[in-house]
């Protein structure tokens, strides 16, 4: 059922009591990438951090509490977990009508661009707990190119840290779950991508290292990445 052959990983799995930033020890072997889009690609944190304070106190909430579990996690749940006498799906809409529609001081990630040219168009995907207005008017923003496969919140029945998103991702890029390697900046993002059987390399932009310690890897930015596409394998590594 699955369109590409298999590539197995160099290393396997660090035990979570070793993981620190290590990505120079460790080499990925893989078939494709699949990309978070806030906070790996582009850089919406003010965006997020504002609508989600301004809704916080529009609805009696610590906002503090509001932009934790916002981030990572599609709006229509995060609703339901800070306020769930809402209705989620008109407080979502409303939310990412808004957010969509300011993107004035979202920015692209230093070597995002950069990074996505190297690879092949058919060989990364983007999965994101934003809507598909939102995820594409913020690629709009960050100049950066369409990918062929875009898995957003429309897309789930369940958002991370269900793996259903990352399972959609790998199912429409040809390839097993196995195969797949992950960018992620949040917590709920690398236990979905784990949970759906990837590795992981977290990214530290808006969460500390020691808050990704659940990855595989953690690097400070996209920079630090070498990839290089051999065939139908990728090699990334520092």
């Amino acid at each position: 059922m699955w369109g590409r052959p298999p590539f197995d990983f160099a290393q396997e799995r660090v035990p979570v009591v070793q993981r620190e930033i290590f990505l120079e020890m460790q080499e990925f072997n893989c078939s494709a990438i699949l990309f978070d889009l806030d906070g790996v690609l582009v850089d919406s944190t003010p965006s997020v951090d504002r609508f989600w304070r301004w809704w916080a106190a529009e609805n009696g909430l610590d906002p503090e509490t509001a932009v934790n579990v916002a981030h990572g996690r599609r709006t229509v749940e995060t609703v339901r977990i800070l306020k769930r006498e809402l209705n989620a799906e008109v407080e979502a809409v409303k939310l990412e009508k808004m957010e969509a529609d300011r993107t004035a001081d979202v920015t692209v990630m230093p070597g995002a661009a950069e990074l996505l040219a190297s690879l092949p168009r058919e060989r990364w995907c983007i999965v994101t707990s934003g809507t598909r207005y939102l995820a594409t008017s913020r690629i709009a923003a960050g100049k950066l190119p369409t990918p062929e496969i875009l898995i957003t919140a429309d897309d789930v029945k369940n958002g991370k840290p269900h793996p259903e998103p990352y399972l959609k991702g790998a199912q429409l890029l040809g390839i097993e779950p196995r195969h797949g390697l992950v960018v992620e900046d949040a917590p709920a993002g690398i236990r979905a991508a784990h949970a759906a059987g990837m590795k992981v390399i977290g990214l530290a932009s808006t969460y500390k290292p020691e808050d990704l310690s659940g990855a595989d890897a953690v690097v400070s930015s996209l920079v630090e990445l070498n990839v290089v596409t051999n065939g139908m394998s990728i090699k990334v590594s520092r």
